[in-house]
């Protein structure tokens, strides 16, 4: 039996198709992301913008036509924090049906957090140890402590790369003092966070998806070879690598990140603040290992589904 995930994210629309056998072991036939920026110009108002709302329906229709040529048997599409925090989130659901006859279900941030775990946790090899899995969406950026057994604490918090770049949008290249006035913001907004994390101590830092990748891309660009990411569902950073490439981008203009290998265009504004994110939480909790997991939502509900 075929089966189409499609993840209707805020930055981009992705879609996984698998074969699943009798004995619940799978295969992945198909998968592809097409950018959308559902939150273009009207996140922080919590509205979809009539531009990106029909990219998203146009995306959606070219999933549609993937899933039409792959012969799949069932469609879960799901939807996440651009659509569930905006006012004309359920118009935009509903829109979606008439064009292409799908069934959207919006979830919440806590289902999206328990999702991402399941995703990381059929991705990288955890332990005992708490691990916090980090998830920079668009809109949202799930924060879960967690090990291989279960999760301990998890939240979904409106800090998505594409609502923080909307409401801070920082010169080119970002300033020292623009930098400042982003950690102060995400210190407080992260409250909860470091409340969580003197309950439950974390040893290292899981990324997944989008910003993650493209750190791991950039990496392996820029060090050592592209293929060193070929089937592997896991890569670790080195902390030292991390840190030289965190600094170029923070001292890189647009047109310059435009020309780093392994960075798509549609990131390249998005990147700045991610790492300045990424960067804040290495150094607020001293974290000394950070890890890849190229799994998140999508490989989440496959888990859930098969389960």
């Amino acid at each position: 039996m075929r089966i189409a995930i499609i993840d209707l994210g805020t930055n981009t629309f992705n879609i996984l198709i698998v074969e699943i056998k009798e004995d619940k072991s799978y295969h992945t036939i198909f998968q592809t992301k097409l950018p959308v920026k559902l939150g273009e110009g009207g996140i922080n108002d919590h509205l979809i913008r009539p531009v990106p709302f029909q990219r998203g329906i146009d995306a959606l229709k070219q999933h549609q036509k993937t899933i039409e040529k792959y012969d799949v048997h069932q469609v879960y599409p799901f939807a996440t924090s651009a659509v569930r925090e905006a006012v004309n989130g359920q118009e935009f659901v509903e829109k979606l049906k008439l064009e292409t006859g799908y069934d959207v279900r919006t979830i919440s941030g806590e289902k999206e957090a328990e999702l991402i775990y399941y995703g990381v946790r059929e991705a990288v090899k955890m332990t005992d140890e708490l691990s916090l899995i980090i998830d920079i969406g668009g809109g949202s950026t799930e924060f879960i402590i967690a090990n291989k057994e279960k999760i301990f604490w998890k939240e979904s918090f409106l800090l998505g790369a594409a609502r923080l770049l909307e409401k801070f949008n920082p010169s080119d290249p970002i300033t020292d003092g623009q930098i400042r006035e982003v950690e102060e913001y995400l210190k407080q907004e992260l409250q909860p966070l470091f409340d969580a994390v003197k309950k439950y101590p974390i040893t290292e830092l899981i990324g997944s998806s989008g910003s993650f990748d493209s750190l791991a891309e950039m990496i392996a660009h820029r060090f050592y070879s592209p293929d060193i990411l070929n089937d592997t569902t896991e890569y670790d950073f080195r902390m030292s690598d991390f840190e030289t490439l965190y600094d170029t981008i923070l001292k890189s203009t647009k047109e310059e990140r435009l020309q780093i290998e392994g960075l798509v265009e549609m990131r390249v504004d998005m990147i700045v603040i991610s790492s300045v994110l990424v960067h804040f939480i290495l150094s607020a909790f001293s974290i000394q290992k950070m890890r890849l997991s190229t799994f998140s939502l999508k490989e989440g509900i496959l888990y859930e589904l098969l389960k």
